[in-house]
């Protein structure tokens, strides 16, 4: 959802910095859509920061079983590096 809006607020802050020439009191339209266009890049690096996982676990378990039918149980857990 985060990439979407920001997607959304950058397509948006195009429009109005560059598509609207109308003027309007008290409002400068191609400054709020430079605004909109900052915080749709800001929305998209925030959720890209929070939901990529930084590390990766990789767990496996092997059971082995000796001539006297006794059984060992070997569980590794690792930890693969990301970004």
């Amino acid at each position: 959802m985060g990439i979407g809006l920001g997607v959304f607020l950058i397509i948006a802050g195009a429009v109005l910095a560059f598509g609207v020439k109308a003027n309007v009191n008290h409002f400068d339209l191609t400054t709020i859509g430079f605004i909109l266009m900052g915080g749709g890049v800001l929305v998209i690096l925030l959720s890209l920061l929070i939901f990529l996982p930084r590390t990766r676990r990789s767990r496996s378990t092997a059971v082995t079983t000796d001539a006297y039918g006794r059984q060992g149980v070997v569980e590794r857990d690792d930890r693969i590096s990301g970004l």
